[in-house]
């Protein structure tokens, strides 16, 4: 669904509505961070996996999946949601994540004090969320479907830190390929709001 199609809430309204110019303006604004950031988060899992060592990084590794505490992958009915529904629970993971990859950059520093770049580029990846969260907040207040409640961040000692190289390793590539699917996924909904965008 485009702006110009009418209303969020209901797709079949009159598509004579029109969208206040500065709306477009900050979704077209919010939706090139999101595809930088889409591009930032791939680099990131990348130079992540450069650093960890074998096995990670070896083809036809597969690495256990440890849940993240407050974060999961999308939802499979993800896409069938409405879009304002959609942009909500992007804002709220995205909102979830800075902790967890600070949780993430400080057990690195541990393991691998000679990678700057990996550790500039989680410090990077947190504020970046924050923000990209902060963007998408503000594009449904301007449509009217702000998020329910106040904005909240998890407390940094809510990140699980599991015992061991190997698991740690592990929990930060699952947050690092959480911030990626999340931001793509946050990239897409906004798409979708976009003159020409898929419907």
């Amino acid at each position: 669904m485009s702006l110009r199609e009418g209303s969020l809430e209901d797709p079949q309204a009159d598509s004579s509505v029109s969208f206040l110019p500065h709306l477009e303006a900050k979704i077209r604004q919010t939706h090139s961070l999101a595809q930088l950031l889409t591009k930032y988060a791939e680099q990131l899992l990348q130079e992540y996996v450069q650093h960890q060592g074998a096995p990670f990084g070896s083809p036809g590794f597969s690495p256990p999946r440890l849940p993240v505490a407050g974060l999961s992958v999308p939802a499979p009915g993800h896409a069938a949601l409405p879009l304002p529904e959609r942009l909500r629970l992007d804002a709220v993971a995205l909102a979830e994540l800075p902790p967890l990859l600070d949780a993430v950059r400080r057990r690195q520093a541990e393991l691998t004090p000679r990678a700057p770049r990996l550790l500039r580029r989680l410090e990077d990846a947190a504020r970046q969320a924050r923000a990209l969260g902060a963007a998408v907040e503000t594009v449904l207040a301007a449509m009217g479907a702000a998020a329910q409640g106040p904005r909240r961040e998890p407390p940094a000692a809510a990140a699980p830190a599991p015992a061991g190289v190997f698991p740690a390793k592990v929990l930060g590539l699952s947050v690092c390929g959480l911030y990626r699917e999340w931001v793509r996924r946050t990239e897409g909904d906004l798409g979708q709001l976009l003159p020409g965008g898929p419907a």
